[in-house]
């Protein structure tokens, strides 16, 4: 399934205290889209507010990047949560960005999961339905973005929240249509052209090369370039600029 337009989302707001991660401002000068911490992973409220201030003034959307309570492994630990705790945790992120939207002048319009929470719904059903669940306890109208064929997006559904695939510009994925786990070689790609190349295949031709070789389909309505990873601004223009030369417009989803 080919697209004429799609969204280009980047994590952002992932420095807290004294320490900077990522050049935030930088992003969301190519970015239709911004996932921003809410201080379970990364992010204090200063910066928060900070970020939330600087994509208002772009016309950049915000969503809220929910994640475990994990500060110390920046949420890329699975927590086996229950249900019940989970679910009050995502509420709780929710609700925090979204006073730092509002002071800032614009509001939180979707929801994204970060890091291990992100991957662990893609088949745990039990926790894939608790962070729907409080999505849609906080506000039915919030959009969901995870991966296509995920538990999470097929709880979301069931629940009439509307969803959003996204796929990834710097990731390898598995034949199966999942993400290669970063502890494993390769899982991140930093070559520019061959992001480019893998951005433009999934975009225009709805599909990648997984890292065996194969062919996975795949329907993207938007585009994750982490904000975290090492030439993060450079790859995100270089996607930018490849998506335009081919004819693609860069639009928020709807």
């Amino acid at each position: 399934m080919s697209a004429s337009s799609v969204d280009l989302n980047a994590d952002l707001g992932e420095g807290y205290g004294v320490w900077t991660l990522g050049d935030d401002d930088a992003m969301l000068d190519i970015v239709t889209s911004a996932n921003v911490a809410c201080g379970f992973h990364a992010g204090d409220p200063a910066r928060l507010v900070r970020v939330c201030r600087a994509a208002a003034a772009r016309g950049v959307r915000i969503g809220a990047q929910v994640s475990y309570r994990d500060l110390e492994g920046f949420g890329r630990r699975f927590i086996d949560a229950a249900a019940e705790e989970l679910a009050a945790d995502v509420m709780y992120q929710i609700g925090a960005l979204s006073a730092l939207a509002t002071a800032a002048g614009t509001t939180v319009s979707y929801v994204k999961p970060h890091g291990a929470l992100y991957n662990a719904i893609v088949t745990h059903r039990d926790q894939a339905r608790a962070v729907a669940t409080a999505v849609h306890a906080v506000d039915p109208g919030l959009l969901v973005l995870g991966l296509p064929g995920s538990a999470f997006l097929d709880e979301a559904r069931e629940l009439g929240l509307q969803t959003v695939t996204e796929a990834f510009a710097d990731r390898a994925y598995q034949p199966d249509g999942q993400l290669v786990s970063r502890r494993e070689p390769g899982a991140v790609i930093h070559d520019l052209d061959e992001v480019a190349d893998r951005v433009i295949s999934m975009v225009t031709a709805g599909r990648v090369t997984a890292i065996d070789g194969s062919t996975v389909e795949i329907a993207v309505k938007s585009i994750c370039v982490h904000g975290d990873s090492p030439g993060a601004v450079h790859i995100a223009a270089a996607v930018r600029d490849r998506l335009t030369a081919e004819g693609v417009t860069l639009a928020p989803f709807s």
